[in-house]
Parts: C-alpha cells; sequence; structure tokens
C-alpha cells in the first residue's frame, strides 16, 4: 500500500508544478482568442517572475479591441513598475474616444504615477474643479469674496511633467486676485463679475501645466469686511497711542525739571544758611579787633527788633513766608 502511494503523490506533485510553471488553461485561452503566445514565452515569464495571467489577458483584451501589442512591450512595461492592465484599458478608451495615444506614451504617463485611465476620461469628459473662497480687496479698501469653478480637460501631450491641479488653482485665485485688486470699486465687480473669468481665462493659466482650461464661471461674490476703514481706524489707535507716550515723556520731564528746580531752591537755601552763620563769627571778630562798638551793636538790635516788629503789623512775617514755601 505504501509503495503504491509514493508514486502517486509524486505525480501529483509533478503536475502541480507542471501546471504552475507551463499555464495550460491561460494558453488554451490565448490560443481560444487568437492571441499567439508560445509555451516557451509563458515558461520564460515564470523565470522572470512575472505572472502570465497580467501578460496574456491584457493581450487578449487588447487584441479583441483591435490594438497590436507585443508581449515584450507589456512584459517590459510590468518589469518597469507600471499597470499593463490599465495602460490596455486607457489604449482601448482612446482608441475609441478618436483620441492619438501610442502604447509609449501611456506607458510614460503611468509610470509618471499618473492614472492614465482617469486622464483619457477626463480628454472626453472635462472635469470641473472648485476653488476655495478667494478673498480679495478692491481700490475702494472694501473685501471681496469670490468662488470660482474651473472647466478643465487632460492634455495628453503634457501629461509627463506637467504641472498638476493645486497649479491651476492657485493660479486662478492669483488672477482672481489680481482682477478684484485693480478695480477702482467694489461695486464694479459685484455689477460685472464675468470681467472677473474673462480677464483670468485671458491670462492663459494652463501654461506649462498636464490640463487645458475651457472656461472659468465664477459662481459666488460676496463683500467682505472694509479693510480701508478698518486701515485707518488701525492707523488712528497707532497714532493716539503715539501722541499719549509723547505727552507722558513730556510730563515725565516737566516732573524731572521740576524735581531738579526744588533740588535747586533747598541747596540755594542752604547757601543763605550757612552764609547767615557767618554774621554772628564776623561781628565777634569786628568786637574783639574793636572795628565796632558795644553801642553799634545795640543800635544794630534795636533796628532788627524795630523791623520785625513792623513786619508782624504788616503780616509779612518772613518766617511764615519761609515755612510756607516749605510747605509748597
Amino acid at each position: 500500500m505504501t509503495s503504491l502511494l509514493l508514486p502517486i503523490i509524486f505525480i501529483g506533485g509533478f503536475f502541480i508544478l507542471f501546471s504552475y510553471i507551463i499555464p495550460i488553461g491561460l494558453w488554451i485561452s490565448a490560443l481560444a482568442s487568437g492571441v499567439k503566445v508560445g509555451l516557451g514565452t509563458l515558461i520564460g515569464m515564470r523565470l522572470r517572475r512575472v505572472p502570465p495571467a497580467n501578460i496574456v489577458r491584457p493581450m487578449i483584451k487588447s487584441h479583441k479591441a483591435g490594438l497590436k501589442l507585443g508581449v515584450d512591450r507589456l512584459e517590459a512595461h510590468y518589469l518597469a513598475g507600471g499597470n499593463v492592465d490599465r495602460v490596455v484599458d486607457a489604449l482601448i478608451a482612446a482608441e475609441r474616444a478618436d483620441i492619438d495615444l501610442i502604447f509609449e506614451r501611456a506607458a510614460a504617463i503611468d509610470l509618471a504615477g499618473r492614472d492614465v485611465l482617469e486622464a483619457v476620461q477626463m480628454s472626453v469628459n472635462p472635469k470641473v474643479i472648485q476653488t476655495p473662497l478667494v478673498t480679495a480687496v478692491a481700490m475702494d479698501g472694501i473685501q471681496v469674496q469670490a468662488n470660482a469653478r474651473v472647466t478643465v480637460r487632460a492634455n495628453i501631450e503634457r501629461l509627463v511633467g506637467g504641472a498638476g491641479e493645486e497649479t491651476i488653482l492657485a493660479r486662478v485665485g492669483e488672477g482672481i486676485v489680481t482682477t478684484v485688486g485693480s478695480a477702482d470699486a467694489h461695486t464694479k465687480v459685484l455689477e460685472n463679475p464675468d470681467s472677473i473669468s474673462e480677464t483670468v481665462l485671458d491670462k492663459g493659466l494652463d501654461s506649462g501645466t498636464a490640463f487645458e482650461i475651457l472656461s472659468i464661471d465664477i459662481a459666488d461674490v460676496d463683500v467682505g469686511k472694509n479693510i480701508g476703514a478698518q486701515l485707518q481706524t488701525d492707523q488712528a489707535e497707532a497714532d493716539k497711542e503715539i501722541a499719549q507716550a509723547k505727552a507722558e515723556e513730556r510730563r515725565a520731564m516737566a516732573v524731572a525739571q521740576e524735581q531738579e528746580m526744588k533740588a535747586q531752591v533747598q541747596e540755594m537755601r542752604a547757601k543763605v544758611v550757612e552764609s547767615e552763620a557767618e554774621v554772628p563769627k564776623a561781628m565777634a571778630e569786628a568786637l574783639r579787633e574793636g572795628k565796632m562798638g558795644v553801642m553799634d551793636y545795640m543800635n544794630m538790635q534795636n533796628i532788627k527788633a524795630d523791623t520785625q516788629m513792623r513786619e508782624s503789623i504788616s503780616g509779612t512775617d518772613h518766617e511764615g513766608q519761609k515755612n510756607t514755601a516749605d510747605n509748597d
């Protein structure tokens, strides 16, 4: 029993390995579809680690569509990292839509990372791109907010190396800002919003991009803030703060000058007190040297007392004025 089981297992394993290396079913399908693919070619695909189904099935599809695609070109595109099935679908769609697209260009578009089938479909059915809200300011200082719908069609010739949708949106937004900014008043923009699309469309914004702009339609235009008035308000507030700062600076200088004058007054009073202190010394020295007599001193004291009495009667007490000045 064991001796009979081993040959059966061996034969079964050999059949499975043979079926994997030589996909007989795929070869029969290709032969029935009129696609000539040799068994040696299928074995070579296995040895090159290329799934035969990824090559043969697109070949069958292209043959039924009337396209002549060789095995070598499809296999080379697969080994380069491309999507063979997607390229074949794009070629069939282009042939049905009467678009001039050869295999080499379709393969290059696919290897560039773009969806070649979507590009062909966009060439037949243009795509509408909605721009974000674009804010611009007219010359009268009024803010204008606009939305635009850009209808684009894929340009097969510029898909490799051409800029994408982001560039289109950026250029349209820039054109809207420039057009609104050059308007004398925001009312002119509101009265004729088509002038924005006409001006922007004339700038040739699709230059260097993978798309062709068919139309630019302004979907919505709204009035925003009064930027001019806001700027004037901000300027007036800034001017007020500057004036307040300068006034505070002048006040601080005046206070400092006042304090300096008070210090000078105190300094001068100190000098007066110092000078008055020298008078008794001078009188004592004059008495010692005989330059001044006792009667002279008594007469001077009498005059001084008489003066103080007069000042007391007239209400112009020198000491009172002095105290008042000190309190000030």
